[in-house]
């Protein structure tokens, strides 16, 4: 059964996650957005990729069926095939935009924290309600969700699985915004129109260097320096200049 149907609009990819009824994501659907991920990293014609749900949720989390007579190493296991599949997410070399319909819990909330930059519907509730079923959150949610808030508020929102309104997630730096439900893809493909516009080749130096903020300032520093560099070998980047001494736009080939 395929979970995860994809829609190319031009230069923006629409992944849709479409598992009823909740958007649970079983083993199998951690798997297939592997693959999914690498076929889209291969499509040259993609610049932008836009995350989102069918239905009422986002993303339900992890199928609870499946956590019956686990063992620890059964559980170790599933968390880090959970962890590599967000790590690549978060590594992935063209800008994904998580758009967050509906409900992202567990599971859920870790894959849109994975995502590049979140867009929330005012309708959306975000948490990590492991703790409700005596566990902890698998997918990376111990590490990025401090990252992206603060670990005082991450700490609160962890033990006591606390879901939270969009407009609390844009407050706390969750999501980059929140909007009506009905203009959420509205507003997920127009932020990915005008990312895609830009130099693809140039999108992934930048995501690459946004890699290293967690890191000691001085190792991020030397990491962009590098990055820095390697952008005046490309021909966006002398296109781009160019462009700007003739004061007209530029003409972007992603090389």
């Amino acid at each position: 059964m395929t979970r995860f149907a994809v829609e190319r609009e031009e230069r923006v990819a629409i992944v849709t996650l479409d598992h009823p009824p909740a958007n649970t994501l079983d083993t199998a659907a951690i798997a297939e957005l592997g693959r999914v991920l690498e076929e889209l990293e291969a499509d040259a014609a993609v610049k932008v990729v836009v995350l989102t749900g069918a239905g009422r949720f986002f993303a339900a989390g992890a199928d609870i069926k499946e956590f019956v007579g686990k063992t620890p190493e059964d559980g170790e296991a599933m968390a880090r095939a959970g962890q590599k599949v967000m790590d690549r997410l978060e590594a992935f070399p063209k800008p994904v935009i998580a758009a967050i319909n509906g409900a992202a819990l567990g599971g859920g909330l870790e894959l849109a924290m994975a995502c590049h930059i979140r867009i929330a519907a005012d309708v959306a509730k975000l948490g990590l309600p492991e703790i409700n079923l005596g566990l902890i959150p698998g997918f990376g949610g111990t590490q990025r969700l401090p990252r992206l808030i603060g670990r005082g508020r991450a700490t609160e929102l962890i033990l006591t699985g606390e879901m939270i309104t969009g407009e609390e997630a844009f407050r706390l730096g969750l999501v980059n915004r929140v909007v009506p439900l009905e203009r959420l893809m509205d507003e997920a493909r127009a932020l990915a129109e005008r990312i895609a516009a830009k130099s693809a080749v140039t999108a992934a130096l930048a995501l690459e260097a946004l890699q290293g903020v967690e890191a000691p300032l001085a190792e991020g520093l030397d990491r962009e320096a590098r990055l820095f560099g390697r952008a005046f070998a490309t021909a966006d980047s002398r296109e781009g200049v160019q462009a700007f001494l003739e004061k007209r736009p530029p003409n972007f080939r992603d090389r």
